[in-house]
């Protein structure tokens, strides 16, 4: 699949072909659209950490927005602090950084960006805003590295094989 490069503010560039894409089970999906509509209107966050170095998304961290507001989310710090302890006992990384907009397209947001802090994440963004007249949520998957910016294409599956 092609994906467009965005920059932080401005949609341009070519388009690139992706090497790797996201891949998760429909039972994590489920999972991560679920927790998306029951916090609206307010903007739902969390985690799927999963074996470190494998970049499979297995177990699901629903997380509190700290800010409990529909257009911005925050982690809370101790919180956080405890999640990332946890998957260093466990050897996992975060392989998926995930939250909702509640009132715009799934597309990252200049705080969004300028948040995003972990090169090697898939960040998901879950719409529950039927901005494009496709239903009712969006859900799409963005490497978000230095500012950049670039959509990848989401495989869901049944389950890992």
């Amino acid at each position: 699949m092609r994906a467009r490069t965005y920059h932080s503010s401005v949609r341009t560039g070519p388009l690139l072909i992706l090497g790797p894409m996201l891949t998760l089970s429909k039972a994590v999906y489920d999972q991560i659209v679920e927790h998306a509509r029951q916090d609206h209107p307010d903007e739902a966050c969390g985690v799927v950490a999963g074996p470190a170095g494998s970049g499979r998304p297995e177990r699901f961290i629903p997380m509190l927005n700290a800010a409990r507001s529909p257009t911005f989310y925050e982690f809370d710090s101790s919180d956080l602090l405890r999640l990332y302890r946890e998957m260093d006992d466990r050897d996992e990384d975060p392989v998926i950084i995930y939250h909702s907009h509640t009132a715009t397209e799934a597309y990252p947001s200049r705080t969004d960006i300028s948040y995003a802090n972990e090169p090697g994440a898939h960040y998901v963004l879950v719409s529950t805003a039927d901005t494009d007249d496709a239903g009712p949520f969006q859900f799409r998957s963005f490497r978000i590295v230095d500012g950049q910016v670039t959509e990848e294409e989401v495989e869901v599956v049944a389950e890992y094989a």
